[in-house]
């Protein structure tokens, strides 16, 4: 399997046409629902950790399966779903595992996840993980958590708003789930996208503005 090739040439060329269109012309090749859980300290006061859990399409399930099956018996042992996870986890290592998390608007920086979980559920490849801040997040002004594939390679969805999910979140706050509308994120955002591919062509993360969040808002400190 090649994911991090495919995703790596795939940006590439979106970053190449990028300044030419007028509307994002994305064509994902992978698809997964996704569910997201918050989770917070014991006093509920900052965000300790991210639980993630990606359920993908039949179609690359099972090219999954017919890639990682080494023994054809049409089913992956515990040895095999390791290697499908370590791969994953290798493979989305440069693109921070698809995490969307920021705080005012500034990038949160998360310490890699130390491993990957697969599992095969109803023919469909399920893949979770748990990752953490560097540093707890302060339920301070505004924090947006999500996920997005700045390669458009992989469309993850978060079907239904209660699968991003935060328990315990203080009466003091409130959340929504953003859904932004592609027409209008791109005609908000042309001026910042433009500039930022003239300064790093490969490096635009246009489809970061795309992303559905789940955004949690607290009074400021102090």
């Amino acid at each position: 399997m090649h994911l991090k090739r495919q995703a790596t040439m795939l940006a590439s060329a979106l970053a190449a046409t990028f300044v030419s269109v007028e509307q994002a012309e994305v064509h994902p090749h992978v698809f997964a629902e996704a569910r997201l859980d918050v989770i917070l300290s014991q006093d509920h006061q900052s965000v300790t950790a991210l639980r993630h859990l990606w359920r993908f399409d039949d179609l690359f399930s099972s090219t999954v399966m017919m890639e990682f099956d080494k023994n054809s018996d049409l089913k992956l042992d515990d040895k095999e779903l390791k290697e499908v996870a370590d791969t994953v986890h290798s493979s989305l290592a440069e693109f921070n595992y698809f995490q969307l998390v920021t705080q005012d608007g500034k990038d949160v920086p998360m310490v890699p996840p130390p491993h990957l979980m697969a599992n095969f559920e109803n023919d469909q490849l399920i893949i979770l993980f748990e990752s953490q801040p560097k540093t707890p997040i302060k339920l301070a002004g505004k924090v947006d958590i999500g996920v997005y594939d700045p390669t458009f390679y992989t469309a993850i969805d978060f079907t239904d708003d209660a699968n991003l999910a935060v328990e315990g979140l203080p009466s003091t706050c409130t959340k929504k789930v953003i859904r932004p509308d592609p027409d209008e994120a791109i005609k908000e955002n042309q001026k910042t996208l433009t500039e930022a591919f003239f300064n790093d062509p490969t490096g635009t993360n246009m489809s970061k503005i795309f992303a559905t969040k789940l955004e949690l808002n607290c009074p400021p400190e102090g």
